[in-house]
C-alpha cells in the first residue's frame, strides 16, 4: 500500500503542475485572442480552438484532482446525523459508485470515442489536431477517478473521516 501511496503522490505533484502549465496557457491564450480581436486589426484564428482544448483538459483533469483532494461539493445533511462506522460505509458506497462511474463511462465510453474519431480520422477546423487526442483525456481523467476511488475506499476504514471528507 506504501507502493501505492507513492504513485499517488507522484501522480498527484505531476498533475498539479500539468494543470498550472494547462491554466496559465489558457490565461494567455484568451489574452492573445482578446488583443489580436480588439487591438490588432487582424484576429487571431486558432486561439478560440486552443481555449477549447485547454478547458476540456483542464476540466476533466482538475475534477479529478478535485474529487483526489475532496474538493467538490457534497451533500452530507445526511452523513452528519450517522454514526462514524455507518458514515464510513457511505463513503465507501459513494468511492464504489464513483469507481463505476469512472469504469463505464470515462474509461470504456471514453476509449469508445478515442477509438471512433481515431477510425473515423476526425481533425480540428483550425489546428487540424486529430480530435481523438483531445478525446483522450476522457480515458485519462477516468484511471485518475478509479485509482483515487480505489486508495480512498481501501483508506477509509483507516482513519476518522471529517465531515468534509464524506460524499
Amino acid at each position: 500500500m506504501k507502493q501505492f501511496e507513492h504513485v499517488l503522490h507522484t501522480i498527484d505533484r505531476s498533475l498539479r503542475v500539468l494543470l498550472a502549465i494547462m491554466l496559465t496557457l489558457l490565461v494567455v491564450d484568451v489574452t492573445w485572442q482578446v488583443l489580436t480581436r480588439f487591438v490588432l486589426p487582424q484576429p487571431s484564428s486558432f486561439t478560440e480552438e486552443v481555449a477549447r482544448f485547454l478547458l476540456i483538459w483542464i476540466s476533466l483533469l482538475g475534477g479529478a484532482y478535485a474529487y483526489r483532494e475532496h474538493s467538490h461539493l457534497g451533500f452530507d445533511l445526511i452523513v452528519r446525523n450517522l454514526s462514524v462506522a455507518k458514515a464510513k460505509i457511505v463513503f465507501q458506497l459513494c468511492c464504489l459508485l464513483v469507481a463505476i462511474f469512472a469504469i463505464t463511462v470515462l474509461i470504456i465510453g471514453g476509449l469508445n470515442l478515442v477509438l471512433l474519431t481515431w477510425t473515423l480520422g476526425q481533425h480540428s477546423a483550425v489546428l487540424n489536431v486529430p480530435m481523438a487526442a483531445v478525446y483522450l483525456v476522457l480515458p485519462l481523467s477516468g484511471l485518475l477517478f478509479l485509482l483515487y476511488s480505489i486508495y480512498f475506499f481501501f483508506n477509509a476504514p483507516n482513519h476518522s473521516i471529517e465531515q468534509e471528507d464524506i460524499i
